[in-house]
């Protein structure tokens, strides 16, 4: 869309540092001419960056950035990298309201009713399109639409397996929420190493040819809390493993809409119907929807309608239609572009703003989604004490021991999300944490004198 190319155009504008804040930007009639396109259009692009409190309008002046100081995003001083929220600026509220709307239109008389238990059809159907584009293969009739993906989540650990096991294997580190239910319901948990380059393999196989699972638990790609994702060579390895071994993997695929085309799925590699796919649309879209989407082996299929009936009967059919016209009108995958673009700009300055700060003996690793960066410190510095410190200086981190299960012994670090963070918070904050970081090192070098 012509409006879209005005907006990327001004964002490139702002990265680049052509225009900074309070300043003003081209006039409509500058842009319609480099764009050839009506004033309407360059008027429907800087209305979609006023409403994302990136531009603001003087009557009779024209439009200006927002200062950083003045953004939205700094009502609260308190620089929080705990939370793992979307940018709020990116929301599509007009697009999305227009798209409820129709979906109201479309679906008025079963608003009146409670669906059906696996999702409205037509929903599921353009699903199944969405994945078949994605290199995720899937029938309309496998895919089972949730309220959120922690609901599908919920449902896996609750239901029986063909199998009988109680016990799940998980990547250490792994996602908390996931974790803390799983030791809420008394399973017996396993965990395996996960790094930035990955597992180890050869005792992944060790553990399915010894230990009997109900299923292993993965983030594949774009990994909470690490950020990275697996080489594709290790996934088809992983699929091979489960098959030969005939263990279920539940593919936690919460932001594989920000994957690149040479990044795919578990899912891809499954012919033996070892993966069960579940999928999200509160990082990549907007966390108030609430629908998830899982996709499930036949044999699976009616314990998890069963469990999910007595659940919540059902997903709100207002929210499944409101997603099914935003996908099907090819809004998503406008909005898609223009997420993965900044969040992949995020990414680059915060690894940027990590190189400036100079910190020695400090890892970190981070993919390019935009959401994750995960930092081991030296262990002269605990991540805890080091956390007490920065929260008085109002930052926020997530230390590490959040993503363990109680056997395992977390790494001495903690990871950041950047994801609804402004970058002269980003800037702010990780220099606050450099400067907090060296600041205990100097007080343990003069200590020890």
């Amino acid at each position: 869309m012509k409006y879209q190319q005005v907006i990327n155009y001004i964002e490139q504008q702002i990265e680049t540092g052509k225009i900074k804040g309070g300043h003003k930007l081209p006039s409509i009639r500058e842009l319609a001419n480099l764009f050839s396109c009506n004033k309407d259009t360059v008027i429907r692009a800087y209305k979609e960056l006023e409403l994302h409190h990136r531009v603001y309008a003087l009557p009779k002046s024209g439009y200006y950035l927002v200062e950083s100081g003045k953004a939205v995003a700094h009502k609260n001083e308190t620089i929080d990298f705990k939370t793992t929220l979307p940018d709020s600026r990116l929301l599509p509220y007009n697009e999305f309201n227009h798209s409820i709307n129709k979906a109201i239109e479309n679906y008025k008389q079963e608003l009146f009713s409670y669906g059906q238990v696996e999702g409205l059809a037509s929903l599921r159907a353009v699903l199944a399109r969405l994945f078949w584009e994605q290199q995720v293969f899937a029938d309309q009739d496998d895919i089972l639409i949730t309220s959120g993906a922690q609901q599908a989540l919920s449902l896996l650990v609750k239901i029986p397996f063909p199998n009988g096991q109680k016990k799940i294997l998980v990547e250490q580190p792994s996602y908390s929420v996931l974790q803390r239910l799983l030791e809420l319901y008394g399973f017996d948990l396993v965990g395996i190493e996960r790094t930035a380059q990955g597992i180890d393999l050869k005792e992944l196989e060790s553990l399915f040819a010894t230990q009997q699972f109900k299923f292993f638990y993965t983030i594949p790609r774009f990994h909470n809390p690490l950020g990275t994702s697996y080489s594709e060579s290790d996934k088809k390895r992983i699929v091979e493993l489960a098959s030969k071994y005939q263990v279920y993997l539940v593919e936690d695929d919460y932001l594989g809409d920000l994957a690149t085309h040479n990044n795919l799925a578990l899912h891809h590699y499954d012919t033996d119907n070892r993966v069960i796919y579940v999928k999200s649309f509160s990082k990549s879209f907007m966390p108030g929807i609430r629908i998830g989407a899982a996709v499930l082996p036949k044999i699976l299929q009616q314990n998890f309608k069963q469990y999910k009936r007595y659940d919540d009967l059902t997903t709100s059919v207002l929210a499944q239609g409101g997603l099914e016209v935003f996908i099907k009108s090819g809004m998503y995958k406008n909005h898609l572009k223009k997420v993965k673009y900044q969040y992949q700009s995020k990414m680059r300055f915060v690894k940027a703003c990590l190189k400036a700060a100079g910190l020695k003996n400090v890892d970190y690793s981070a993919g390019n989604s935009g959401f994750f960066i995960w930092i081991k410190l030296p262990e002269t510095i605990n991540a805890k004490t080091l956390a007490l410190r920065l929260a008085q200086k109002n930052i926020e981190i997530m230390t590490s021991d959040h993503f363990y299960i109680k056997m395992c012994s977390p790494v001495n670090g903690f990871r950041l999300c950047i994801s609804a963070l402004s970058k002269q918070q980003i800037q702010e904050g990780v220099f606050g944490i450099a400067e907090e970081i060296k600041a205990i090192s100097l007080t343990k070098r003069i200590s020890m004198l």
